[in-house]
């Protein structure tokens, strides 16, 4: 059995990760949530408030609180993004530094969004270069993917099991 279940935990977290999340949340600055904790109050006690959260995140006991709605006017509508607390922001971020470099390996070298060090307008650079050098485009939008998308194939192709604390775990059914 391995020392991780033993002492009950599921995932290894490195506190250094930890404290690099940290540094990344501080360092982008941004509003409380809708605990209306700052930055500066979330350090007047920072060594117990990374601790309880490296040590909750492991062992499947940390959950995040709820976001605070703002609303942002943009052309055409209201945007309402949602603002989460810092310990949260601390959390997210410790999860991109632990899953997006075993993540990254298995992108397609076409995929932009949502990367690290590329952008919508490096998408559009190599879509340019590529008009001069094919002459035809294959133009999709999936925005509504999930929406039309057969809900029975999905589950075919995955299966999601519910475990004692509530999480859901998937993986390819083959």
């Amino acid at each position: 059995m391995s020392e991780l279940k033993l002492l009950g935990k599921s995932h290894d977290i490195p506190k250094r990760l930890v404290w690099d999340a940290w540094l990344k949340v501080k360092k982008n600055g941004g509003a409380a949530g809708v605990d209306g904790v700052t930055i500066h109050q979330f350090e007047e006690r920072l060594k117990d408030n990374l601790f309880r959260l490296w040590n909750r995140m492991p062992s499947g006991q940390y959950f995040p609180g709820p976001v605070r709605a703002v609303e942002i006017p943009k052309k055409g509508g209201t945007r309402v993004p949602g603002i989460p607390n810092l310990v949260d922001r601390v959390a997210q971020t410790v999860a991109v530094l632990a899953l997006e470099p075993e993540v990254e390996s298995v992108f397609h070298e076409d995929s932009y969004g949502y990367r690290p060090g590329r952008s919508p307008l490096d998408a559009v650079a190599v879509c340019r270069m590529r008009c001069w050098e094919k002459d035809w485009v294959v133009d999709m939008d999936v925005k509504a993917f999930f929406d039309t998308v057969s809900w029975d194939l999905t589950l075919r192709r995955l299966r999601v099991t519910r475990t004692r604390n509530g999480s859901c775990s998937m993986w390819s059914a083959g």
